[in-house]
Parts: structure tokens; sequence; C-alpha cells
């Protein structure tokens, strides 16, 4: 418990970028109270939506209220995208030199705190507010056309096709990967390691770019699938012909495609932050060692495949009401986990909110204070370097209860799209039996997630 209302950044190994709820562990709710209220208000909303929701509203992939013409010229500018891609690369070559050369202790070095707080915590409220924004700042996709120049490859289609059946998968293993660093690894805000995974991944990366062409980004790039799932949900989209819009969140989300891979994605990063609130209750700690590598990688591994069986499950039995209730063949078949896995992107967003949200709030004011003295040279080029970090931003009960609200509004979100997407594929009568599964599975997640959320 942090009882003082700032704290200084030298000395305070409780810094350490670990895990995401950090800064505060005294949120005033009781877990049992606020976990049945929520899960309540998620059945509520389902009872709501079979009521007064007969009809699909978000079908039309061109709704939206289009942006000014010298706003989509400047957005649509081969010139905008390559200097905000090159501002992006030469942040991230900063980075990297920070993570070798930089102080060497974690505290002092702003490497791990870019990477872990700036970037992976910052990518989400980012992405929420303006879209997919890495990929259109993702500096690695600069870097692979000018490869492509030189070594005459066709920045399109590579050196060779991609297989159609690959979708997302490759970005699923990517952030499974990193949510093991970040959440299991023990050593991962080490910063010379922070440096050596940043030059590895953008290597691996470009490689392969080379190898299957620009598609590789959409499919393997673990962080712009992520910034770009997250972007559906934006005020900001973009139609079919690409026109960009302001339109509703709720529409761009029903435009994700069916993607193989999808689920996984989304399973990932609800188990992984199911294994954040784990890892955090007294009965882990308490019994687990810190430094406990197979068990912990055991227990995430097992979280996120409970999450993906979960779904295929609720979707299974989808299917059995609808052939035990005699609908044709075609229907049937159009029951699958892929056609429904986007309305998992908001309940995936919800838990990142909920343990994120009091991380970046102040975790990420150490970068501030780090970016004034990056090499620990003594200077203070921004005036921050003497700067404490401020615990009492907001109060617990704010916290507590921006966490619960968080993902009892992703699970209502949740349900809306999947509803909403059951009426594009059948009659209102079939879309609500089809969707009886579903709505125990966001019920029985949004119980279980508040109580991980919550327990001490």
């Amino acid at each position: 418990m942090i009882s003082a209302s700032v704290t200084p950044l030298a000395g305070s190994a409780a810094l350490v970028p670990a895990h995401g709820l950090g800064g505060r562990t005294d949120l005033p709710v009781d877990p049992a109270l606020a976990a049945a209220g929520a899960a309540a208000a998620v059945a509520v909303s389902f009872i709501v939506l079979v009521k007064g929701w007969p009809r699909s509203r978000f079908a039309d992939p061109n709704a939206g209220l289009p942006l000014p013409q010298a706003v989509t010229r400047v957005l649509d500018a081969r010139l905008f995208v390559q200097v905000v891609r090159a501002v992006a690369a030469a942040v991230t070559v900063f980075i990297v030199a920070v993570a070798f050369l930089g102080p060497a202790e974690t505290v002092n070095n702003l490497a791990p705190w870019a990477l872990y707080v700036v970037f992976w915590v910052g990518l989400v409220p980012a992405s929420l507010l303006f879209g997919p924004v890495w990929r259109l700042l993702n500096p690695l996709r600069l870097l692979h056309a000018g490869l492509c120049r030189i070594m005459e490859v066709d920045p399109e289609v590579g050196m060779r096709p991609l297989r159609p059946g690959v979708g997302m998968w490759p970005a699923a293993g990517v952030l499974l990967v990193f949510v093991w660093l970040e959440l299991v690894y023990p050593y991962e805000a080490v910063p010379v390691l922070v440096g050596v995974l940043m030059v590895s991944y953008a290597v691996l990366t470009l490689v392969l770019a080379l190898i299957f062409g620009q598609k590789w980004f959409i499919a393997g790039d673990g962080f712009e699938v992520y910034s770009t799932l997250v972007g559906s949900m934006a005020p900001f989209g973009r139609r079919q012909d690409g026109t960009p819009v302001l339109r509703n969140p709720l529409t761009g989300l029903s435009t994700v495609p069916a993607t193989p891979g999808l689920s996984a994605v989304v399973a990932v990063l609800i188990g992984s932050t199911g294994f954040d609130g784990l890892s955090r209750t007294q009965l882990w700690m308490t019994s687990v060692p810190p430094d406990s590598i197979p068990l912990g990688t055991a227990t995430l591994l097992g979280l996120v495949a409970i999450v993906a069986i979960l779904f295929a499950g609720a979707i299974h039995l989808s299917r059995r009401s609808m052939e035990r209730a005699g609908s044709g063949r075609s229907p049937v078949q159009a029951l699958r986990p892929a056609r429904f896995a986007h309305s998992l992107i908001p309940v995936a967003l919800g838990y990142v909110v909920a343990h994120y949200f009091s991380y970046l709030l102040f975790e990420g004011q150490i970068a501030l204070v780090l970016i004034s003295d990056p090499f620990g040279l003594g200077w203070d080029l921004f005036g921050t370097s003497q700067q404490w970090v401020n615990y009492f931003l907001v109060s617990p009960t704010t916290i507590g209860w921006t966490q619960i609200s968080a993902i009892v509004i992703g699970h209502i979100l949740g349900l809306t799209v999947a509803h909403d997407r059951a009426l594009t594929l059948f009659d209102s009568r079939d879309a609500i039996r089809t969707q009886i599964p579903i709505a125990v599975l966001m019920v029985g997640i949004t119980l279980t997630g508040v109580l991980l959320l919550l327990a001490v």
C-alpha cells in the first residue's frame, strides 16, 4: 500500500514494471458484492437486448459521417505517412540506444517504461480514440518499403504468397510471447534485454515481411493487429471505399472480418489479464515463488486455453440448439467461432482497461521523469528529472469503480454486437436461441473477472 501522496523515483523497488494493476491495492470495494452486481448487470442487458433489439443496426459497413476533405487529404498523403513513420522510427532507435547505453538499473532506465507502459498500455487509449494508429505509425513498414526497393522485391506480395488460412494466428503467437514476458518472466524489464527484444522483433518481422509481403503486418505483427482490433471501436474509421468517417464505434466493430486466428488473439488478451489478476491474489503470492517460470507459464497457457475452449463451447451449444430446433443446414453452418469472435474484442478491451488503467496513470509518470535524463548523465532536458510520482491523482474508489465499470461495459458491448451479428444471420427467434449460451458465458466471465480483479 502506498501511504504518501507522492513517491520519489529513485530507490523505489515497487516501480519495476511487472503486472498491470500497479499503484493501488487498497480498492474499497467488496469483491463478492461487486462481482454479483456486475454479473447481474450483464444478465439484465441480455434481457433488454432480447426484448428491445429486433433487427440489426450495425450491419452497414459504409455508415458514418465523412470527415472534411482537407483532413482526408492529409491522412491519405504519402508524405504525411512517411513523415510520421520516420518520426516513430527515430523514437524507436532512441529507445533502443537508451536500453543499451542508459543506466543499468531498470528503475532509472527509460527503455522498459517506454516499452511496457507508454507503448504497450498507451497503445490502447490511442487506438480506441483515433483508430489503428500503429498501422499508421509502424516504423517497420517504412523500413520494409525501403528494403524492398533495395532488394527489388514487390512489397505487396513479397517472395512467396501467404496462405489464406494463416489469418491472425501468427499475431496471436506474438502476443502470447509478449504477455508471457510481461507477466511470467521475472527479468523482462532488464534494460539490455528490452533492447535485445526490440531489435530481435524488428529483424524477425522485417525478414518475414520481405518473404510474405505487406500482408505479414496484418497477419503476424501482433502489435499492429492489436491496435487494429482495438481501433475498430474508435469513433473514427473508414468505409469500404477508404473514406475516413466519424461513426458509431459498434458499427466499426461489426466490420471486423471473421479471420482465422481472431478468436485466438482475443483469448490471449482475456486469458492474460485473467492471469494478471490471479497472480496478484494473496493465495498466489503466498503459495507460488515469484520466479516460478514453469508454473506461471502453465497457468497462463491454461487460462488462455480455457477462454478459447469456453467460447468455442458456447458456439457449439448454439449450433446444437439450432439443430434441435430443426433449423436448416445453411443457418447452422453460419454458427462458427470466427463469425462471433469480434464480440470478444470489447470484453478484452474492458479487462485491459481494468487491469492497466492505474498502471498507465501512475507508472506512466516515471517515463516523464526519465525522459529528461535518458542516459543518466545528469541532464534535465525537460525540467522533469526531479519530479516525483503522484499516486493520489485519483482516489482508490475512483480506480475501483472504473475497473469494474470497464469490465461490465465490455461484456455488455460484447453481448450487443454478438446479438446484432446473429440478427444478420438468422430470424429474430433463432437469433435469440443462438445467443443464450454466449450470454451465459459472458455472465460467467464477468463474475470471475471481477473477483480476480478485486481479490486480495
